[in-house]
């Protein structure tokens, strides 16, 4: 087995991840999170060119939103709260659902086809639409403004967030608990009188090692997408502010700048001024990309194999088959005659 720091994929995928959040945490420190605004744009002889939204230049990549202020600087910005908060959720569902699917997976084997069969219903309820109804009354703020704190409310978030998949989780990781218990090495350990615990400490736990990182990466993977799907509802990321002035409502706009918020504060300009809410797409999507580098190169440094990518060998191996020494001679034959 070798170390996964040696493995291209997964250090190209953590070093985007670990500069984006730094450069994040950097930029809102030195800053204040203060977001560069260009309403304007005059050329060098002091001619107008643009007034906002500003479409992507060369001094502004990606271009700026219906107010002037800089997409570069909001999607930095909300860099850190998108990803540690995808990360604290997936982290909240593995500690809860590694314990409850070991001891499914050891010391409930008989009994786990009805925990399983109870869960499976789950599969079929959308996550998001549960989402959108149990955090609407904590997320989208009223007329009197929010009850909670910021803090209190991402916390909130996280935590429903996270238990709402925990069941399917522990599920799955006691399926693979108890394949694990079936291997001759375990079957080994428990005829010289090791117990369930023990099993599970040295010979279970260690043996899912490769499944659990897996699982880790596409739980937070998922999380992201149900940030994105939640920011179309206009359910961001730390609360959805609403401004008024008693007769009307500005568009709601997220209060950290997070991606999701980016995406259903900007969707509606996709046909007018598509880079808008395309930039924080983009960046959903890198992100899952290079948490997927990250899953891949973890699994060949592990194993040797390919998580994504399965080689066929089957039909070589059955052409080698199909070459009996018989048909070797006959072909020999072949070629002299």
């Amino acid at each position: 087995m070798k170390s996964p720091w040696k493995n291209p994929l997964f250090l190209i995928g953590f070093i985007f991840i670990a500069s984006l959040l730094i450069a994040s945490i950097l930029y809102s420190e030195i800053t204040h999170n203060h977001v560069r605004q260009f309403r304007i744009l005059y050329d060098n002889h002091g001619k107008m060119i643009e007034v906002s939204p500003i479409s992507p230049k060369w001094n502004i990549p990606f271009g700026t939103d219906r107010l002037g202020f800089d997409m570069f600087t909001k999607v930095l910005i909300g860099a850190k709260y998108t990803i540690l908060g995808a990360i604290a959720v997936a982290a909240i569902r593995m500690f809860l659902a590694i314990p409850i699917g070991l001891f499914l997976g050891t010391y409930l084997r008989k009994q786990k086809k009805y925990f399983s069969g109870l869960v499976d219903s789950f599969h079929f309820i959308p996550l998001t639409v549960l989402a959108v109804y149990i955090l609407t009354p904590i997320l989208y703020e009223p007329l009197e403004g929010f009850h909670n704190t910021m803090t209190q409310r991402v916390v909130i978030e996280i935590i429903l967030l996270a238990l709402l998949t925990v069941p399917v989780i522990a599920v799955l990781i006691s399926n693979e608990a108890s394949k694990a218990y079936q291997e001759e090495f375990v079957t080994c350990s428990k005829t010289l009188g090791a117990s369930k615990l023990r099993l599970i400490r040295k010979h279970i736990f260690p043996a899912m090692r490769e499944k659990i990182f897996v699982i880790f990466g596409q739980q937070i993977m998922q999380a992201l997408i149900i940030f994105a799907h939640l920011g179309l509802f206009q359910l961001f990321f730390g609360g959805t502010h609403n401004k008024s002035d008693g007769l009307f409502r500005d568009p709601p706009v997220s209060v950290s700048n997070e991606w999701s918020g980016l995406i259903g504060d900007s969707f509606r300009y996709l046909n007018l001024a598509s880079w808008i809410p395309l930039t924080p797409i983009i960046c959903f999507a890198i992100t899952m990309l290079a948490l997927s580098f990250m899953i891949e190169g973890y699994v060949q440094a592990t194993t040797g194999h390919s998580h994504y990518f399965k080689r066929k060998k089957r039909n070589h191996n059955v052409k080698s088959l199909e070459r009996t020494p018989l048909k070797i001679e006959l072909e020999k034959f072949e070629k002299i005659s």
